[in-house]
């Protein structure tokens, strides 16, 4: 019996869909109504509400507007139909495709998307296809030799340098270095 007599007021009420159609048809506003304005007229009209009101009205617009009964801009609910104003999705719009501009290029063949390929070199291809079957050395490939002569003696061959910072040149204890 307990559970009759606390499920008599809830019955009592209608649902809220319902409600916040009546709400919304009643307030009549132009701009819309906003939810503290919908949960006003239901509070007055109603009397008595559970006690999670707020949270099943907040969740009862969401719903609504999530099936198209109601639209929502700039926080105010309206009801969807042919005098309210059109629904706009996220986003920047779509620019307006005009009939009476000619396109400057007909879209035949769409631009191909991503990087374009590389040209082809025949040397290198050349090499590849030869030095297919042979094995590859392992490490790093040794420095080329220079073949433009900037040192001083140009004939020679350059210097082979050792691994790693060379050593400090130490000053000779006979002579100060200023």
């Amino acid at each position: 019996m307990a559970t009759e007599t606390e499920n008599a007021p809830r019955s009592a009420l209608p649902p809220y869909p319902e409600m916040i159609l009546t709400a919304l048809k009643t307030l009549n506003d132009k701009n819309g109504s906003n939810k503290s304005a919908i949960s006003k007229f239901i509070e007055s009209k109603h009397g008595e509400l559970p006690e999670s009101h707020t949270s099943l009205l907040t969740a009862h617009l969401a719903r609504m507007k999530e099936g198209g009964e109601l639209i929502f801009l700039k926080n105010n609910y309206f009801i969807a139909g042919p005098g309210s104003p059109p629904k706009r999705g996220r986003g920047r719009p779509p620019k307006p495709k005009d009939g009476s501009a000619p396109d400057p290029k007909p879209p035949s063949s769409p631009k191909p998307r991503g990087r374009p390929p590389k040209a082809k070199d025949v040397v290198a291809e050349a090499v590849a296809k030869a030095t297919s079957g042979m094995p590859k050395s392992r490490g790093r490939p040794p420095k080329k030799a220079r073949e433009e002569g900037g040192d001083a003696d140009a004939g020679a061959a350059p210097a082979k340098k050792g691994r790693g910072r060379p050593p400090k040149v130490k000053a000779s204890e006979g002579t100060e270095v200023q």
